[in-house]
């Protein structure tokens, strides 16, 4: 896994300002949890609320969020998100635009989810 930045890829692809998008270089490599719950740690979710239960399609979306936009550690990828149900639940994530765009930059099978 790399970040995705301006001198390999010519365009910024940005979480926030000043911080380029953590992407995965396969999704099969996503091998996160898919059911229970799961607690961010405090480095990806500030809240003192930060577990998600997977069963709630609402707390999976809020979860996968919150890591594909807060991580600067590509392990918490790996750890935390389910490449299958990532591809499934794709569309429905509000995410930055520099996040999606270098998603679907790397995984262009993403942009058809």
């Amino acid at each position: 896994m790399q970040a995705v930045s301006p001198v390999a890829t010519g365009v910024a692809y940005l979480a926030r300002p000043g911080r380029p998008a953590v992407v995965a270089r396969t999704l099969t490599e996503l091998r996160g949890p898919t059911r229970g719950v799961v607690e961010l740690p405090v480095r990806l979710m500030w809240s003192s609320d930060r577990a998600f239960d997977l069963a709630d399609p609402d707390q999976l979306l809020w979860m996968y969020e919150n890591v594909l936009r807060e991580t600067t550690n590509p392990d918490d990828l790996r750890q935390l998100v389910n490449g299958r149900t990532l591809r499934r639940v794709w569309r429905r994530l509000n995410l930055p635009r520099g996040v999606r765009g270098a998603w679907e930059s790397r995984h262009r099978g993403l942009r058809s989810a």
